[in-house]
């Protein structure tokens, strides 16, 4: 007979026996149903270690711990956390540069598009320059049939629909 196995059963009993220790003060204090539903937890892993299952149990356990333990102090980790960060940031600052229209498109008409040259009406890829709303005269705004809709018209503008 193996030790592991020996080992396995001392350690679930030992579980079990706090368990069922916390149990008890459960019990006492929340009432029956709340008791012997730890006491229910508390068997498990005695059942465990009867079974086989807590050698195979503390194994992986002390991968996992192991594992993790050797992310921490490899520099490889650290330089592929760096590299997956810097993929991030890039991510974020493309998402802003599209956005605000920057860096969209290519070519003259893309560059008149965006500053405004090529007179306002080719604009790349359905955006608009943000000059646009500055650009339209006062009489084009109030035309709208009174001052009550030439704000919600200047708005409207702002966001793109016409």
């Amino acid at each position: 007979m193996e030790t592991l196995p020996i080992a396995g059963w001392i350690l679930g009993g030992g579980l079990t026996a706090v368990g069922l220790i916390i149990s008890w003060v459960v019990w006492r204090r929340r009432g029956a149903a709340a008791g012997l539903r730890g006491v229910a937890w508390s068997l498990l892993p005695l059942a465990a270690g009867l079974v086989g299952l807590m050698s195979t149990i503390w194994r992986l356990g002390f991968d996992i711990v192991s594992f993790f333990f050797g992310l921490v102090f490899n520099p490889v980790v650290w330089a592929g956390v760096v590299v997956a960060g810097l993929a991030v940031v890039l991510w974020v600052v493309s998402g802003v540069m599209r956005a605000r229209g920057i860096g969209t498109g290519s070519g003259p008409k893309a560059e008149k598009a965006a500053t405004g040259a090529g007179g306002g009406t080719e604009v790349p890829s359905g955006q608009r320059p943000s000059n646009q709303v500055a650009s339209a005269p006062a009489s084009k705004r109030k035309s709208g049939g009174g001052d009550d809709f030439g704000e919600i018209e200047d708005l409207l503008r702002k966001h793109g629909i016409e």
